[in-house]
């Protein structure tokens, strides 16, 4: 997993609530177990259905953040929706609110979700869809820049931040610490000074 660093980056707006993981990455994609490969069918549904679906458009090419409405990354768990973003290029999504699962899936793998007021959300969704709208997003810190000067200071949880900040999924971060887990393992093998095992009383 690549390490997190502060990113500058014009927003591609999505003004849907509950976009569900199916709308993401819709079933029929779902061919491979890998995390390569999904990105060219993100959204596909909406993007076949309408050429001005803010995926379809140039001025949102290389977009690293988007911002949603509620409840996004609702419906079925599948971890194939935060890969197709990630493949798409997607770092940062800033929204109202976002599935319990969705959140989880998209800590373990790169995706740093933001939750922020509904006001200042509604405000980013307006300002992306009429302009090249560009945002610094610096998770060391925890703020979010604005290009009027403003910035706007966000919580996110401790352990997920180090493991983002570090480029560690929790296999990775378990990993960090085999060198403690070796000398734990030697530890118990030795013989111990009295015996751990009940003793048999007649």
């Amino acid at each position: 997993m690549d390490k997190f660093k502060t990113i500058s980056s014009k927003v591609i707006p999505l003004p849907m609530k509950d976009v569900d993981t199916d709308l993401i990455i819709p079933a029929q994609f779902m061919t491979s177990i890998s995390r390569d490969g999904y990105a060219q069918n993100v959204f596909r549904r909406l993007r076949d259905k309408d050429p001005q679906f803010p995926f379809n458009l140039e001025k949102y090419k290389d977009a690293q953040v988007m911002v949603v409405d509620d409840n996004f990354g609702c419906g079925s768990s599948r971890e194939h929706a935060v890969w197709a973003l990630y493949g798409a290029g997607i770092r940062v999504i800033i929204g109202k609110s976002f599935a319990d699962i969705f959140a989880s899936n998209a800590s373990k793998n790169g995706l740093l979700l933001l939750t922020l007021p509904a006001m200042v959300v509604d405000r980013l969704l307006a300002d992306a869809k009429n302009e090249e709208y560009t945002v610094t997003v610096d998770l060391e810190n925890q703020v979010v820049s604005f290009p009027d000067g403003r910035s706007l200071g966000f919580e996110y949880e401790a352990f997920r931040k180090h493991c983002l900040l570090h480029g560690l999924d929790d296999i990775d971060y378990i990993r960090s610490f085999d060198k403690e887990i070796e000398q734990f393992r030697k530890k118990q093998e030795k013989e111990w000074a009295f015996s751990t095992l009940r003793a048999n009383h007649p």
